[in-house]
């Protein structure tokens, strides 16, 4: 059985007691078939097949992916290839994700979606306010959202996005027949998408009252916003404005470097009910969390702030260890974050010395 097919059938069928087992194979596969990062290792005096714990195995900064082709030797006619939309490099340059197997990506994406947005197994109707991936291919955000509305969708979903921006009005036309015709309706968008449309219908006066089990899904990203929404105020405009319980608003944390996604835990998919604003972010069974000491890059205590470290192992295909620029809160079991922001100041140390290696580990690759 391939390594991929290993990775499908565990988040088929989550066992954490095999997790580690399998996550140091995948680590292993990595060092083997990703080059960049086989030799990121070896310069660090890392054997492999002396690594013993997930703990122990060399993370890649996000920023890494801005610098190298973070991807295995196994490419496949339907790999996907996604572009960051943060800090760039050189003007122009965007961080690339190279996904050689999207059906992995896939099975991620949507196994989650399950639990954390559609735990009660229903088929709405979706309108999504960020451009589908017919729109913007380059984007796994764009990718994640038409396979959501593939699975959970029903006839009638719209896509109110593209490029330039949201059409806030056809939005609203939308939500209005959604109104009339009764269903619940899952929005998906940014929280600048949500921002634009709450300030059109407060504009309006326009208050719409979606039906019971309508949801939004705020996936971040408050670029083009002047003043950002912060979560407390997008659950109070959705339930102001479209009649959304907060329990129905689910923030969802993830990014372009990772094939899984976080989401608030909220009295709608879990036994937590904390007020927007403290509540804290559930990980798969296939993904563990860990904030670390950012000059270290060694775990924190439980409860401690320490930028945020992801183990994924639906990123087979690349890097499974990942280093984030985000800093926040992990538990015990390394599957509840709260998240407290991104860092305000140049590069920790021990998160250059990481990119420095990588950078020149890619260097040392025959071009």
């Amino acid at each position: 059985m391939s390594i991929y097919d290993q990775v499908l059938g565990f988040i088929a069928t989550p066992d954490p007691a095999k997790f580690e087992d399998l996550a140091l194979e995948v680590f292993r596969y990595q060092v083997a078939n990703v080059a960049a990062y086989g030799e990121h290792c070896r310069r660090l005096g890392v054997r492999a097949d002396a690594i013993t714990s997930v703990e122990d195995i060399p993370p890649v900064s996000t920023l890494a992916f801005k610098y190298a082709r973070v991807v295995g030797d196994e490419r496949t006619a339907n790999e996907k290839i996604f572009l960051t939309s943060g800090t760039t490099i050189g003007g122009s340059e965007r961080g690339t994700h190279i996904v050689s197997h999207p059906e992995v990506y896939r099975a991620s994406a949507l196994a989650h979606l399950t639990t954390m947005m559609f735990p009660d197994r229903r088929r709405v109707r979706i309108l999504a306010m960020h451009p589908t991936t017919d729109r913007m291919p380059e984007s796994s955000l764009s990718q994640m959202i038409t396979w959501c509305i593939e699975e959970f969708g029903t006839a009638g979903c719209d896509c109110v996005a593209n490029r330039k921006g949201v059409d806030t009005e056809a939005a609203c036309a939308f939500l209005e027949s959604a109104q009339r015709k009764g269903p619940p309706v899952c929005i998906l968008g940014t929280t600048a998408s949500l921002g634009a449309l709450f300030a059109f219908l407060g504009g309006r006066h326009n208050r719409i009252v979606l039906a019971s089990g309508s949801r939004v899904m705020d996936t971040g990203g408050a670029k083009g916003q002047v003043n950002p929404l912060d979560p407390e105020t997008v659950c109070a405009r959705a339930a102001e404005l479209l009649g959304i319980a907060p329990q129905f608003v689910i923030n969802e944390y993830g990014m372009t470097e990772l094939c899984s996604q976080l989401y608030d835990a909220t009295a709608f998919n879990s036994d937590d009910d904390s007020a927007p604003g403290r509540r804290v972010k559930i990980a798969p069974p296939w993904m563990r969390a860990a904030a670390v000491d950012p000059a270290s890059l060694k775990a924190v205590s439980s409860g401690e702030v320490g930028m945020l470290r992801f183990f994924d192992l639906a990123n087979v295909g690349s890097v499974s260890m990942i280093l984030t620029e985000d800093f926040g809160i992990v538990n015990e079991r390394g599957d509840r974050v709260r998240v407290l922001g991104r860092a305000g100041f140049a590069e920790p140390r021990g998160c250059a010395l990481a990119i420095e290696e990588f950078e020149a580990a890619e260097n040392q690759r025959p071009q």
